[in-house]
């Protein structure tokens, strides 16, 4: 009779076992299922993201390839004003030491003294280059 009520006792225990794997198993597959969900909803997102990366990748380069262009554009201009500034700069001292020049003899020096102008070219200083301007 004791080894009939011990084998009962295992029994419901073994049922009671199986009872909770299956209610694990079953919450384990809720899990998994969820999981799914969760992928596919973030597989969604990432294709959404991958278009608009696209998108902003192309639109930059259009943006690069233009700002190219306008730089192009502009820089023969800005090529010019400098050389614009380098004649306006040579030709200022150049008449800074005329005007130095001319004004020492007659008792006149500019600033208190010529001597702090430099001279006017002579035939042997080189003469000023012209820059054509584009």
């Amino acid at each position: 009779m004791l080894i009939e009520i011990s084998v009962v006792g295992i029994a419901i225990a073994f049922i009671a076992l199986v009872v909770f794997l299956i209610r694990i198993l079953q919450k384990g597959m809720d899990t998994l299922q969820e999981t799914n969900r969760t992928l596919a909803e973030v597989r969604n997102a990432v294709h959404g993201l991958t278009g608009e990366a696209n998108r902003l990748i192309h639109t930059a380069n259009q943006v690069t390839v233009d700002l190219k262009g306008k730089m192009e554009t502009i820089n023969p201009i800005l090529e010019t004003a400098h050389d614009v500034g380098e004649v306006i700069h040579t030709v200022t001292k150049q008449a800074a030491a005329v005007l130095a020049h001319t004004a020492a003899p007659t008792g006149n020096p500019l600033n208190g003294s010529a001597s702090n102008v430099n001279p006017p070219p002579s035939a042997s200083s080189p003469r000023p280059v012209l820059i054509k301007i584009k």
